[in-house]
């Protein structure tokens, strides 16, 4: 099982970037599929999620602002980020459940300056 994320970097504050997540090993298409983000010295919060059949929630932070997608075809989810701000400044996790397991995929970094 893997999950593997990436797009992150160094972008200036109103900018975008798009995350993806390439996952492997387990039945992507039934799974409840999220992203997590972690900054320095934080715990880590839910940032969205996207059910198997495709609806999805945001946390109220990020509204507006992000959109979470999954390509079950091609085993991959996205985070489009618009609108960023200083305090998305995170380091980002995809996060898999399918049946009574959990994935994590190695998380990708996000600064967004002033």
């Amino acid at each position: 099982v893997q999950l593997q994320a990436s797009g992150g970097g160094l972008v200036q504050a109103g900018g975008s970037l798009r995350l993806s997540c390439g996952a492997s090993g387990f039945i992507f298409s039934e799974s409840y599929l999220a992203w997590y983000r972690q900054a320095a010295g934080k715990q880590r919060d839910l940032v969205a999620h996207v059910n198997p059949d495709g609806s999805s929630d945001y946390a109220d932070s990020v509204k507006g602002r992000f959109t979470i997608s999954r390509d079950n075809a091609n085993n991959t989810m996205y985070l489009q980020m618009k609108s960023l701000k200083p305090e998305d400044t995170a380091v980002y996790f995809c996060y898999g459940s399918w049946l009574n397991y959990e994935y994590w995929g190695q998380g990708t970094q996000v600064t967004v300056s002033s």
